[in-house]
C-alpha cells in the first residue's frame, strides 16, 4: 500500500533526518519507507504521524477498491 510520508514530510518542510529526528527512528527506516521497499507497521505509522502533526490516515492512499459501497 503506497504510503503519502513523502508528500507529508515536504508540506512539512522536514528533511528525511529531522522527521526521523522527531519520530525517534533512523533516517534509513524513512527512506525505505517513502521508496516503498518496506511497510510500517501500525504502530511506526502513528510515530511519523504524530511527528508530522497528521492523523495517521492521512498517511495512507484511499484504495478505489476499498471505497464503500451503497446499500439498497
Amino acid at each position: 500500500m503506497p504510503i503519502l510520508l513523502r508528500h507529508w514530510r515536504e508540506r512539512r518542510g522536514y528533511s528525511v533526518r529531522e522527521l526521523a529526528r522527531r519520530a525517534g527512528v533512523t533516517h534509513v527506516t524513512v527512506v525505505r519507507i517513502e521508496n516503498d521497499q518496506v511497510s510500517p507497521t501500525v504502530m511506526m505509522l502513528e510515530r511519523l504521524a504524530r511527528a508530522l502533526r497528521i492523523d495517521a490516515r492521512d498517511l495512507l492512499v484511499p484504495s478505489p477498491r476499498n471505497k464503500p459501497t451503497r446499500r439498497r
